[in-house]
């Protein structure tokens, strides 16, 4: 039997509002499935760099995160990556968080790093 899982919804919901909490913008850029859509979150560092994230299992199993573009990136790359995301799957999620340490937000870690 699998692991009970919340609602991807109610999960962006949690997210925006501890962003929210701390003064950091956070907005659903596209709203995808909201049941058991994927998430991917396009993180801005501020004038740094941006990233993008997905969810990913560890070799133990543990869920986290991992960097679909390692290295960081501008914004128009994160977003041509995203919409090639989009068109292979119509019920992904897009979060966009403005914050250089985006990751103290997220309820499981990036792994690698």
């Amino acid at each position: 039997m699998s692991e009970p899982r919340l609602r991807t919804g109610i999960w962006v919901q949690a997210l925006i509002w501890r962003c929210g909490q701390q003064g950091v913008a956070a907005t659903v850029a596209r709203r995808g499935d909201p049941d058991a859509g994927a998430v991917l979150l396009k993180i801005n560092r501020r004038g740094a760099s941006f990233a993008v994230l997905t969810q990913a299992r560890a070799r133990d199993g543990a869920l986290g995160w991992t960097a679909c573009i390692t290295g960081g990136t501008d914004e128009a790359s994160a977003d041509a990556y995203l919409a090639r995301q989009v068109q292979r799957d119509p019920d992904l999620w897009i979060i966009e968080i403005e914050d250089a340490e985006a990751e103290r937000f997220l309820d499981s870690p990036v792994l690698g790093s």
